[in-house]
């Protein structure tokens, strides 16, 4: 059986003196955190206070997960932590995150900011708080950066490339999803396809049934409305529960277009279904849908509470 990076993240089991992994993740850390010449398993065992067979299965999990490194000498198995093995304590420490994120991200090392989610992940916080302080700001900065000329088209790629890869990380967690919470998200231009891989992120992080369609923008033609009531009769087939359609857009166009199309399809689908758009408009502008916010976690908490007024 294949152990993925999340089964000790997202397991409540306990081993040995009753440590859930989360504890036993830190107590590793601070036994090697020290040690420049590594340990032994037996050594670990009797340093933290766990028999030695329980152990031995502990390095082997964590070892796959990516904290733990071996090095044999002869007969003997040294165990040392893998670089930027940190233990969190939130929410306290909440406050850190943000400027150390991005901090390795402008600084170009990926493996680091990579390191720093899952550190996050393993001392217990909270996927949606991430997302929404942490890599909402660090897209909003990376913006800022190329629209004050501080950097140019190909280093703002690779740094929503590196954001980006920091959400499939997030998207791999084990999340039991309700068949009755189900969410197309998409992005009407290039410039919200982060923001869109965001919200998706943290719509399967509690729990949701997530569509995401991506950049969208080279299908705004008459024959959109066709192709997406096709797609809703795949992926809401029985129409249980709610179906929320999210569009992300830079501009009046774009949004006027998805809602002048998904709108129809709306009403036929019955009351179940909603529109949330997101974006800046114009005071003048009117389009038609159930929400439009320009903040992520109002439209998070919006959806919840719809579905709950539903069931």
């Amino acid at each position: 059986m294949e152990i993925s990076l999340y089964t000790i993240h997202s397991s409540k089991s306990t081993m040995g003196r009753g440590y859930s992994n989360e504890e036993m993740r830190q107590k590793l850390i601070s036994a090697l955190e020290d040690s420049e010449t590594g340990m032994s398993g037996v050594e670990i065992s009797e340093k933290i206070g766990v028999n030695r067979i329980t152990m031995a299965k502990y390095l082997k999990v964590f070892a796959v997960e990516g904290l733990l490194k071996q090095k044999n000498i002869g007969n003997v198995t040294l165990w040392f932590l893998e670089p930027e093995q940190k233990s969190y304590n939130f929410p306290d420490d909440y406050f850190k995150i943000t400027p150390q994120y991005l901090d390795f991200l402008i600084k170009g090392h990926e493996d680091q900011v990579y390191s720093l989610i899952r550190n996050c992940l393993y001392s217990g916080a909270k996927v949606n708080r991430l997302i929404l302080e942490v890599i909402l700001s660090a897209i909003n900065s990376v913006r800022n950066l190329y629209d004050d000329s501080k950097i140019g088209t190909a280093e703002q790629n690779l740094l929503r490339t590196t954001i980006s890869k920091s959400l499939q990380i997030f998207n791999q967690l084990q999340v039991v999803s309700d068949p009755k919470k189900n969410v197309i998200v998409l992005a009407a231009d290039t410039q919200s396809l982060l923001l869109s891989e965001a919200a998706s992120s943290a719509y399967h992080s509690n729990g949701w049934n997530v569509s995401h369609l991506g950049d969208m923008s080279s299908v705004i033609n008459v024959l959109f409305d066709l192709d997406f009531q096709k797609l809703i009769g795949k992926i809401w087939k029985q129409k249980l529960g709610i179906l929320i359609v999210v569009v992300f857009s830079e501009t009046n166009e774009s949004l006027s277009f998805f809602a002048d199309s998904i709108n129809p399809i709306k009403e036929k689908s019955g009351k179940h279904m909603r529109l949330v758009l997101c974006g800046k408009v114009s005071k003048e502008t009117k389009i038609d849908s159930d929400l439009f916010s320009e903040k992520l976690e109002d439209i998070l908490q919006w959806s919840q509470t719809v579905f709950e007024n539903i069931k």
